[in-house]
């Protein structure tokens, strides 16, 4: 394992902890389809965002009627899913706390989404010294507002903190932060979050 010199790891978890960003894309470029003649782009455009976002962003106006078939079919998706970690994931965070350091994750997911990782692996939350979800902020990301929190839940300074991220939107939050921010080619190739990232790394390997 490379160095690692900062006092706290600071973790999304979506395409970071857990590689599940292919099954989310594979999801909602289905589901909003049936809405719009632009899933992809939809789907890029909300990922790093919470479920509230995205309903204001894409379920507004005549598509509000829409949200509770969404959300139903969300939870179906998310109950069943499955978790597979990043490759390298479990041993890298294992050997940072052994070193002392101090380790969060900083997630757009709410509470129910939380409770389906909890269930497929209860060793989750031994990981990390605090876990923070949507419901702890009230600006996601890009905002720096989750990363911030996260820092001072830990007793650190934005300095202290390593920000581990795989979407645009959590990319510049941690950039907004003015934290130290790697950058997980899960959900993008290096090339095009290399100006959002001080380095790139494939996995935790």
């Amino acid at each position: 394992m490379i160095e690692f010199t900062h006092r706290a790891a600071l973790f999304d978890l979506d395409g970071v902890i857990f590689d599940t960003e292919p099954q989310y894309s594979v999801f909602w470029n289905r589901l909003l389809a049936k809405y719009y003649p632009d899933p992809v782009e939809r789907t890029e455009s909300i990922k790093g965002t919470t479920l509230f976002q995205t309903y204001d962003m894409l379920f507004s106006g005549e598509l509000e009627k829409e949200r509770p078939i969404v959300l139903k079919q969300l939870n179906e998706f998310e109950r069943t899913m499955p978790y597979p970690y990043v490759a390298g994931f479990k041993d890298f965070v294992t050997v940072l706390r052994e070193k002392g350091v101090k380790t969060a994750v900083v997630t757009s997911s709410n509470t129910a989404k939380m409770q389906n990782v909890y269930r497929a692996h209860p060793e989750f939350k031994e990981y990390f010294d605090a876990i923070l979800i949507a419901e702890d902020f009230t600006e996601s990301k890009p905002s720096p507002q989750c990363y911030l929190l996260a820092a001072e839940r830990l007793g650190m300074n934005s300095q202290d903190c390593a920000v581990f991220e795989d979407s645009i939107n959590g990319l510049k939050s941690a950039r907004a932060a003015k934290m130290y921010t790697i950058g997980v080619t899960t959900a993008h190739p290096a090339e095009e979050i290399k100006d959002l990232s001080d380095i790139q790394i494939p996995d935790f390997r």
